[in-house]
């Protein structure tokens, strides 16, 4: 056992996040640190039953429920599985989400999948740092139909929720927050299950979790490419600190999975068949998008409190035909997209998280380094403005906010799919891919669905959806009404 992993930036790792400095270099490059400290990591072995590559939310959730129905089934025990991250949890996407947890989705299997996630969130809140306040979705009268649709769908997954419509939605609104301004707010549906959780929380109760159930937890051993036989089955992964065989690969690379994509011979470039029978030819198997997220300060006296005095749900506004304007009145977009939640323990002080539609980039982007260490990620001026005022546009305590916007770098990636809506599937007989599109932190439950389907030899019915042969067989998903591409 080792307590230490490499760390060649010699950054702390108990870096202040409220502050977020920029690491030293190692080779000309900063290097992404783990979101929290590591502990009792291992050296690489020679082999494993069962390799799980990254550790964000999708590796760490796989790992951990692989040792545990592992050891529970009487089929093999924890050590059984050895989890690799280049650096160590949540270097990657998941140490830098804005970490919401809703099911508000036109996508109607990812309702099923979303519950099977809350499940998750809900078994052990306190080390998953999940704030179960709710998810409150706000929209205008022409959004009406898919709301409906939307709340009979997330029903008929066990997933109940609340709808009001016209002036039922507005004086719910203003009963949740007195000073909330209703304008062109026509139809709300009210997720109770849904909330937020802190991602270092839930990135070190994920972490403790794979180390109380045995896994082999190998922090500091970048994955470089995969063995594959004549068949194209896995027959090791391949490291900076050498081989390790394996029977099994679980891959939750998050912004990192076309590269694995490519070393396991998946197609960069595939025909996309709708269910109308429209099919588009040579679409790009993956398209990135940059990320829009900040952070703003409260003012003294501010809270993001409800009229009740509790902590105020998760809430998410898409005004598709309410243009925004600054407190100048100064034109800023046509149309009006912003979530947001209280994020005391992102800000450092009391504090608003959230953001808007990302900004499509194409079939490539420079992954490394990842968030608010890449140039390339940074958000335009405009962002800080528009943010700000959508926010003042919503509540009256938030008027004039712009001067509290928490300057400092914030950036991300996410890579997408053709119909931007996950793929879980097999790209080898034994190389399993969770490829999120960029949906993942809220998904916990997928790595928890992908250990009971290693282990006990059946997919649950909730991953059937998501296999990549959809896209041959005319069952893309999209024509969703929206202008975002999470929706």
């Amino acid at each position: 056992m080792i307590d230490t992993v490499p760390n060649p930036s010699e950054h702390n790792q108990w870096y202040p996040f409220a502050n977020r400095p920029v690491p030293p270099r190692h080779d000309q490059q900063p290097i992404n640190p783990a979101v929290v400290p590591v502990f009792d990591a291992v050296r690489l072995p020679e082999s494993a039953r069962f390799v799980v590559v990254g550790a964000g939310v999708h590796g760490l959730s796989s790992a951990y429920h692989l040792a545990m129905y592992l050891e529970r089934s009487g089929k093999g025990k924890g050590s059984d599985v050895v989890l690799i991250d280049k650096q160590g949890p949540g270097a990657g996407a998941t140490g830098l989400a804005c970490g919401c947890v809703r099911n508000l989705y036109m996508t109607e299997p990812l309702h099923a999948i979303v519950r099977a996630s809350v499940e998750v969130w809900e078994s052990d809140p306190v080390n998953f740092g999940f704030q179960q306040v709710g998810y409150v979705s706000v929209g205008e009268a022409n959004q009406e139909s898919d709301y409906v649709q939307l709340q009979a769908s997330q029903a008929a997954s066990g997933y109940p929720s609340d709808l009001y419509v016209g002036a039922d939605a507005r004086a719910f609104l203003t009963g949740l927050w007195p000073d909330f301004k209703t304008d062109n707010c026509d139809v709300v549906l009210h997720e109770l299950r849904s909330g937020y959780a802190g991602t270092h929380m839930a990135v070190w109760g994920l972490d403790q979790k794979c180390h109380q159930w045995g896994v082999q937890r190998v922090y500091g051993a970048s994955v470089n490419g995969y063995t594959r036989d004549a068949s194209g089955s896995v027959t090791a992964v391949e490291t900076d600190q050498g081989a390790i065989a394996c029977e099994q690969v679980v891959v939750g690379a998050g912004a990192w999975t076309p590269q694995h994509w490519e070393w396991l011979g998946g197609p960069t470039q595939i025909d996309v068949g709708y269910p109308d029978g429209h099919v588009e030819p040579s679409v790009d198997m993956w398209t990135y998008w940059r990320l829009l997220e900040g952070e703003v300060l409260l003012p003294e006296g501010v809270d993001f409190r409800t009229a009740n005095h509790r902590d105020s749900p998760v809430l998410h506004v898409e005004l598709m035909n309410t243009p925004v304007y600054d407190q100048d009145n100064n034109w800023l977009k046509d149309n009006f997209y912003s979530y947001v939640r209280y994020a005391a323990e992102r800000v450092g002080a009391p504090g608003l998280q959230g953001g808007t539609i990302p900004v499509k980039i194409g079939p490539k982007a420079a992954v490394e380094p990842y968030g608010h260490l890449n140039d390339e990620y940074q958000a335009e001026d405009w962002f800080a403005d528009y943010y700000c005022a959508t926010l003042g546009m919503l509540f009256k305590r938030f008027e004039n906010l712009r001067p509290y916007f928490k300057e400092r770098r914030n950036g991300g990636i996410g890579a997408f799919t053709p119909d931007n809506v996950p793929v879980f599937d097999h790209i080898a007989d034994n190389a399993w891919v969770i490829a999120d599109s960029n949906h993942g932190f809220k998904m916990i439950g997928v790595g928890k669905l992908t250990a009971k389907m290693l282990v006990y030899g059946q997919k649950p019915d909730e991953l059937k959806p998501f296999g990549l042969g959809r896209y041959s067989t005319n069952g893309a998903f999209g024509d969703r009404n929206s202008h975002c591409p999470w929706v």
